[in-house]
């Protein structure tokens, strides 16, 4: 009789170690399971929706499904270079920044590497150097944002690349363009540093970032953005890296050549032609971000300041209980003990009706024991 044969004989000894990133809930699965609707403020996801032109794009573009999707992006590219005032050879298109992410890791990480992030920062970061066996390196937060002092002295001869979230997910905190400079001054100029700013457009403080600026320069900077948040597009996975030419065609080697697809093409280049639905969305944002803030302190709910489109609520209980009793609440929010925040809730700022359902849902679950969900 053979022996019994297991797959994880074929797999390097990293992957082993490697514990998945963990996907949310669908709320349909939610709605089925509670017998009633629910809504979903888990993933950071713009609640008003995608452009009406973006929409449209996607209508007329359907009917070309059977065809491949241009593996370069060149219309899409075109139109980024425009905006950004960049030159096409200066952009990279990804399947979301995800996408991006892990393409740096899996372009430039190898076994004896050593890739640097902070703890409590988006998990991908974690995941895109642990997949190619390369050393992780974390360095704690300070005051729920990156230290950048703190990643500069963790750095060493095999550091390749740093991933940085600015503003940080989950904590909506930001690290300010003067910060930056000094950073990027303090680092070896082989060290390749990943700014990851998919909240970019929410962000309205002034000394917020000039990431461009180390593109046009030249400087080992990829900068990450995507449709994926403000631009309402989720579900299409489109996002797109900016860096200087000889760094994007070293990506572009690895890159799959058809990793943004039709459709997302589509609604991206129409979507950058409605910056009115831009600017709606932030609107409303900042003016939700402040009743929710607002109602919170007077709730006397702790939470940390944000300059995204989230916040990190801390309720001072289990919070892997709280989502459990939000849940049953129809409310879907997104626990952080992964994140290293045992007590807090990542909540996504919603609409008006939405955070209303929130706040009164939270304040329910404060005076009610858990009752318990399949999960």
């Amino acid at each position: 009789m053979k022996q019994r044969f297991s797959i994880n004989e074929l797999l390097p000894p990293w992957v082993t170690r490697i514990r998945p990133y963990p996907p949310g809930k669908p709320i349909e699965e939610v709605e089925r399971e509670l017998g009633h609707s629910a809504i979903k403020l888990a993933s950071n996801e713009n609640p008003l929706g995608p452009s009406p032109k973006a929409l449209e794009a996607v209508r007329q573009s359907v009917d070309r499904a059977n065809f491949y999707p241009d593996g370069g992006g060149y219309y899409l590219r075109q139109k980024l270079a425009e905006f950004q005032q960049l030159e096409m050879s200066q952009i990279i298109l990804g399947a979301g920044s995800t996408d991006l992410i892990e393409l740096v890791a899996r372009t430039f990480l190898t076994s004896g590497d050593q890739g640097i992030t902070s703890q409590s920062a988006f998990y991908i970061y974690r995941l895109a150097i642990e997949e190619m066996g390369a050393e992780l390196v974390q360095t704690p937060l300070r005051e729920n944002a990156f230290d950048l002092a703190a990643i500069a002295h963790a750095v060493t001869q095999r550091t390749k690349v740093i991933y940085i979230a600015n503003p940080n997910n989950p904590t909506g905190r930001m690290v300010t363009a003067d910060d930056m400079d000094r950073f990027l001054a303090a680092l070896p100029p082989r060290v390749l540093v990943v700014l990851d700013e998919a909240y970019y457009e929410y962000v309205r403080d002034p000394d917020y970032s000039h990431s461009l600026d180390y593109v046009r320069n030249g400087r080992n900077v990829l900068v990450l953005r995507t449709f994926s948040k403000v631009y309402g597009l989720a579900g299409l996975r489109l996002g797109y890296g900016m860096g200087n030419p000889d760094l994007i065609e070293a990506l572009n080697r690895v890159r799959s050549p058809f990793n943004a697809n039709s459709l997302a093409q589509a609604a991206g280049i129409a979507a950058l032609d409605d910056q009115e639905h831009v600017a709606h969305s932030v609107e409303s944002n900042a003016h939700e971000m402040k009743f929710v803030t607002e109602e919170l302190a007077l709730a006397g709910v702790r939470y940390t300041p944000s300059v995204g489109n989230f916040l990190l609520v801390d309720t001072g209980r289990d919070c892997e209980e709280d989502f459990i009793r939000l849940m049953h609440e129809g409310v879907i929010v997104r626990p952080m003990k992964l994140y290293g925040f045992p007590t807090s809730l990542r909540v996504t700022i919603g609409r008006h009706e939405d955070n209303e359902k929130f706040l009164e849902s939270l304040a329910q679950v404060a005076r009610a024991p858990a009752r318990g969900i399949k999960r």
